[in-house]
């Protein structure tokens, strides 16, 4: 197994896994390599398979995460992907080592990363990462954790910023969406897709691009990625709620789920 990190040099050159076919996504996929080739200065690391293939990881210091998580001293995973024929092949453990021992060279005291309680699109797979030993060290009222691996055992401080613990949504009517250009898919699906959607259905919309790190760091969702909320309630991680043949289908599962939750 031959893995690559990529870096300012050559990110321009390679591919980074997601959406590397994905014609309406080219516009994101380019901006996903201008996001990262501005991290690589702060210690940020991008490594994957040495092949046309979705296996990858890419993590960095949590000081400079784009996402609300205070975590001096650790490093954040922000994505491990291994999809398709690669799976079951140890990729995802390899992987992981590597972060385990850049955390090591550079005096981490732990990896943290952003998962669901109950799994959620373009978040970590938490029951995957507590297999490896990572452990809840905080939570959000939407049901995410924030999880921490210590390096060699090591003990640290782990949590999401105040304004996730409080729990307090977007003020006002109508849809309000979070994304940021971490991922390829967002910029197509929140800005074409999503605007469509709901113009179609005449929902108010606002969109809140986590364009710096301090809107990242000051997001009221720790899945900077993309979260959705209707009148100041998260609804959900999932991207593909931008699209309209899905919005109405995940739009109800998930707010019939909040009713079922208040009312027992």
């Amino acid at each position: 197994m031959t893995y690559i990190a990529l870096s300012e040099q050559t990110i321009f050159d390679e591919h980074i896994c997601c959406a590397i076919s994905d014609k309406k996504c080219a516009q994101g996929y380019q901006l996903k390599k201008g996001w990262l080739s501005q991290r690589f200065s702060s210690g940020y690391q991008f490594i994957r398979l040495d092949e046309r293939a979705k296996v990858f990881i890419e993590f960095g210091p949590a000081e400079a995460a784009w996402a609300p998580v205070v975590a001096p001293g650790h490093l954040l995973v922000n994505c491990l992907w291994v999809s398709g024929k690669y799976k079951g092949q140890g990729h995802g453990k390899a992987l992981l080592a590597k972060a385990v021992e850049a955390a090591r060279q550079a005096g981490a005291t732990g990896l943290v990363t952003i998962a669901g309680a109950k799994k959620l699109p373009f978040l970590s797979d938490g029951k995957w990462f507590k297999r490896q030993g990572f452990e809840v060290c905080d939570a959000s009222m939407e049901g995410i954790e924030l999880l921490r691996l210590g390096v060699d055992g090591q003990s640290g401080s782990a949590s999401f910023s105040e304004v996730v613990q409080k729990g307090d949504g977007p003020k006002g009517e109508g849809l309000v969406a979070y994304y940021s250009n971490r991922c390829p898919f967002t910029d197509h699906h929140v800005l074409q897709n999503l605007k469509d959607t709901a113009q179609k259905r005449g929902l108010p919309l606002k969109i809140v691009h986590l364009d710096t790190l301090e809107k990242a760091q000051g997001a009221p969702t720790p899945a900077t990625i993309f979260s959705l909320y209707w009148s100041g309630k998260f609804v959900t991680t999932d991207l593909s709620v931008c699209m309209d043949s899905r919005f109405d289908k995940i739009m109800q599962k998930a707010l019939d789920a909040k009713v079922s939750v208040e009312v027992s």
